[in-house]
């Protein structure tokens, strides 16, 4: 479709929906108070000479998947993910192999071929035998009846939606191994892309991983830089971005006299408010251990600064309900404060890095390590040509016509 034909209406509507959205102003002021986690809570960012002055380890969990479908029903589909881990700024190695380069663990499915339902299932049912895994199934302890959301029929009804189902699994597997193994120690960080909620793993299961790490004293955190709510809270952080810089940073006393190293960093908890418009009500948002999406309470945050970059320095953080509200199981809803300033202060040990300002450096090193990308075709392609020209079953023409491409030729 040309760009061109869409109508001009379309246009403005999706134009004024943004402006309605990104200019909402909320009771949310731009000076904080301790006792209130909804409000800015604002500290100096750990002097860079500090960051890596630390035995904490911080691991960084991420997935990938991708596929490619060809005119003559041949589909080949792939997901996978792994994990890194760093500590006092060097990275560590997960694994047994001794490539210098590849430091960190990650698993992948040996089934990648679809040419019809049949092979849906093959991919789905191996899924359920990779060792992370079944070691996580093993730990929630109930039927993948019970724990999954919907059952194996509609998780294969489309590619997409197997895929989607596979790497989000392996990923919360993943969350658990490291979990479960020997080299994490109480306060560690296990930092997952995106979210702690699911749509495909019921909340009770989430919750059980959730209450598992904070008792080993792991702290489990999700960050994003994509989501609702930083739309929702676009004019909010200009606010407090230009209380900032423009008042409180030039009387505030830092602890470092270098004044490129002068950054105010700052979180609160988003409010109900805030998260029922985002989420247009939905109760994935829930700030509770019941009748919620997962483990985890949504906290906006500013850990690094980027001039002239405001809106992308603030960060989604959904942290463990545990760590945030150690009572919650008992119904004390109190906050955890002095732990939450805490752990948003450890977190800026990870986003000074000069490439990636204001966002944790291991989960972007997690993302380079699974990322399955857009050259996965022609890998695909070269690779499986190769293996049939290897054994020469098939006539030379046939196998290069098995991967031709139509849309490339009309």
């Amino acid at each position: 479709m040309n760009p061109k034909t869409i109508p001009d209406d379309a246009i403005l509507e999706v134009a004024s929906q943004i402006n309605q959205r990104s200019n909402k102003a909320y009771p949310i002021p731009v000076i904080g108070h301790v006792e209130n986690p909804e409000t800015p809570q604002i500290f100096e960012i750990l002097p860079f000479d500090q960051i890596d002055g630390s035995d904490t380890t911080f691991f960084a969990i991420d997935g990938s998947y991708n596929s490619q479908e060809f005119y003559n029903g041949l589909c080949v589909a792939m997901y996978t993910a792994g994990y890194v881990a760093y500590r006092s700024g060097a990275q560590l190695r997960l694994n047994d192999s001794d490539d210098p380069i590849i430091l960190g663990k990650s698993y992948a499915p040996s089934k990648m071929l679809i040419t019809h339902d049949g092979h849906k299932f093959d991919i789905y049912d191996e899924l359920l035998t990779l060792d992370p895994v079944k070691a996580f199934l093993s730990f929630l302890g109930d039927s993948i009846e019970k724990i999954f959301a919907y059952n194996r029929d509609t998780i294969c009804s489309s590619n997409s939606t197997l895929l989607g189902f596979a790497q989000e699994l392996l990923e919360w597997s993943l969350v658990h191994e490291i979990g479960a193994s020997t080299v994490v120690k109480s306060g560690d960080f296990v930092l997952r892309d995106g979210t702690l909620r699911s749509l495909h793993i019921k909340q009770q299961y989430l919750v059980k991983l959730g209450s598992f790490l904070h008792g080993k004293g792991v702290h489990l955190l999700a960050v994003t830089k994509n989501s609702p709510i930083k739309l929702e809270l676009a004019y909010t952080f200009k606010q407090i971005d230009a209380y900032l810089q423009d008042k409180l940073k030039p009387t505030y006393k830092f602890k470092t006299e270098d004044p490129t190293r002068q950054k105010l960093c700052c979180w609160f908890e988003v409010p109900d408010a805030v998260l029922a418009n985002a989420y247009a009500g939905d109760f994935y948002s829930r700030k509770a251990i019941t009748a919620g999406r997962g483990c985890g309470l949504f906290i906006a945050a500013r850990l690094d600064y980027v001039e002239k970059l405001q809106n992308y320095d603030w960060l989604i953080v959904d942290v463990n309900l545990f760590d945030a509200i150690p009572g919650i199981e008992s119904k004390n809803l109190t906050r955890d404060v002095n732990r939450l300033a805490t752990m948003f202060l450890n977190l800026t040990r990870l986003t000074q890095e000069h490439y990636i300002l204001g966002y944790p450096y291991p989960l972007v090193e997690a993302h380079n390590f699974v990322s399955i990308k857009k050259e996965f075709k022609d890998e695909v392609v070269k690779r499986v040509k190769f293996a049939l020209y290897q054994e020469q079953r098939m006539d030379n023409v046939d196998i290069e016509n098995l991967f031709l491409d139509i849309h490339d030729r009309f």
